[in-house]
């Protein structure tokens, strides 16, 4: 007989929100273990998917359980697992192909995890792995930023920017960044330079001759990190499109490779015109990288920044929340109380 647990999962996309049923507890390869989740972070991503914004890029059969990132207790292992045991704390954000992390277990490759950073909770954890690992990627792996050099991080109070803005300035950048105005101190608090307030001004007209931007916001906005941009610069974006160069990574398809080169004509000619590069960044797992991030976040170089903690029973309200765009940091759903013992 198989095990049950509650996920939230939909059975379409575009349905309002997930819904929370009783399904078969995942089974663990060779090289997984089961982690029972403590707590699991709402990203953007998680909105994308249920609305079907991923199709061209990811295809999920339904139905389909949602959430990427998690903290939590190692319940079993596998045969091939050498590096954990049952009863580690750890956290991770897990493959784009399993992704189901709004569930009370999760099985995950032992190369996806690290350990939870001792001096967080298992909540505040929670909130590291998509935005963290997103953040390292784009400014250490693709921007490979110097002390001295100059980046735009956009919305800067969110879940990416957060974290972005500290780690920016720990790889000894000049950081700019864009909020509102009520949410400056937050922005300055964690290392912000200079802080433009979108409401009232337009980045573009404060700044020029920028080495990097890290664009969170795709379209228009996207198209207008450009004009700041200076010759040899590069535009790394998690909300536009991907093109050739991605595609070329990824070894997508032809007919693929082709469509993204139509949708993203604007930015190849934005590319040339300003003599820098685009970078649609589709984050990757890493316990490797992970393991950094602890080790910077146990150091206090870094701290995650949570808007609010709510009950796995109020997802919907999580995720009403998460689509208005308010939140100052992450949100973060609480599976259960790791001090009660449970089945």
């Amino acid at each position: 007989m198989n095990r049950k647990m509650n996920a939230a999962l939909i059975t379409h996309y575009k349905q309002e929100y997930p819904t929370i049923e009783t399904v078969d507890m995942p089974k663990i390869g060779a090289n997984d273990v089961l982690v029972k989740i403590v707590a699991a972070s709402i990203n953007p991503i998680d909105l994308k998917t249920k609305d079907g914004g991923l199709k061209m890029l990811l295809k999920y059969h339904m139905p389909l359980i949602l959430g990427s990132d998690f903290a939590g207790v190692v319940t079993e292992v596998g045969a091939k697992v050498t590096t954990f045991k049952k009863g580690d704390a750890v956290y991770g954000r897990v493959q784009k192909n399993r992704i189901g992390t709004f569930a009370e277990y999760i099985a995950v490759d032992q190369g996806d995890i690290a350990r939870k950073p001792q001096n967080l909770s298992f909540e505040e954890a929670a909130a590291v792995p998509l935005v963290g690992l997103t953040s390292y990627q784009a400014l250490h792996d693709i921007m490979q930023i110097q002390p001295g050099q100059r980046v735009l991080i956009q919305a800067g109070s969110g879940g990416i920017g957060t974290i972005a803005i500290q780690l920016a300035k720990q790889m000894g950048a000049y950081v700019a960044t864009t909020t509102s105005e009520k949410n400056r101190a937050l922005v300055e608090s964690l290392g912000a330079d200079e802080v433009i307030d979108y409401r009232t001004q337009q980045f573009y007209d404060v700044l020029e001759n920028y080495d990097y931007v890290f664009d969170t916001q795709g379209g228009k906005i996207l198209e207008q990190a450009f004009r700041i941009i200076k010759p040899g610069g590069k535009v790394v974006s998690i909300s536009g499109l991907p093109n050739a160069r991605f595609a070329d990574e990824y070894n997508v398809p032809f007919w693929k490779k082709f469509a993204f080169r139509l949708v993203t004509r604007n930015i190849t000619k934005l590319e040339k015109t300003t003599q820098a590069d685009y970078y649609f960044l589709f984050m990757k797992p890493s316990g490797q990288q992970l393991a950094i991030l602890s080790r910077m976040i146990e150091e206090e170089k870094i701290h995650p920044v949570i808007d609010r903690v709510l009950p796995f029973t109020q997802i919907a309200q999580a995720f009403e929340y998460s689509h208005s765009g308010r939140a100052k940091g992450k949100i973060i759903l609480k599976m259960f109380d790791p001090s009660v013992e449970h089945e």
